[in-house]
């Protein structure tokens, strides 16, 4: 059983290391991008595309974890540039798939390695047993975390409705 000075520096630890590996991604993205005219988050989108296929807006959104509106203005742009085209699905009209043109693709292809590429690179080199145990304790804090977000969230709005009342 670890000292509780022992479990601060641990957690102290951790955070510093999700720090880092968050901060050398998004650098490492935006270089990528930089190189080749286009923000971290268009080159997420370009590189995703060019993996997936077409996908649907709201699938696009699940992946990159963002807002609907939020990649709604990163397509605009990308569209604007001729990467990407929307489509609307036969099947199911309100459905919107994200396309890449043949520009898009090029360009996509042009990048040789995906920043998050070196993740998988590097994960693929643990054990399976240790891809199992970071795979649980990361999906216990993503539940704590989104629990957390969503009381924060549920407070916000309270806050903003006894504001309004008063």
């Amino acid at each position: 059983m670890l000292s509780d000075d022992d479990q601060t520096t641990h957690i102290d630890e951790i955070v510093e290391t999700i720090v880092y590996l968050y901060t050398e991604s998004r650098r490492l993205t935006k270089q990528a991008a930089r190189e080749i005219g286009l923000t971290g988050p268009q080159l997420t989108v370009l590189k995703l595309l060019d993996t997936l296929g077409d996908v649907s807006l709201s699938s696009l959104s699940e992946r990159i974890r963002a807002q609907n509106s939020t990649v709604t203005g990163i397509i605009d742009r990308m569209e604007r540039e001729g990467l990407v085209v929307r489509e609307r699905s036969t099947a199911d009209r309100r459905v919107v798939y994200i396309r890449l043109t043949e520009k898009g693709r090029e360009l996509a292809r042009s990048v040789p390695v995906e920043p998050m590429e070196i993740f998988r690179t590097v994960l693929s080199t643990l054990s399976s047993d240790d891809t199992r145990d970071l795979l649980r304790v990361l999906g216990k804090l993503g539940k704590r975390v989104r629990a957390l977000v969503r009381e924060h969230e549920a407070v916000s709005a309270d806050d903003r409705r006894k504001a309004a009342g008063s």
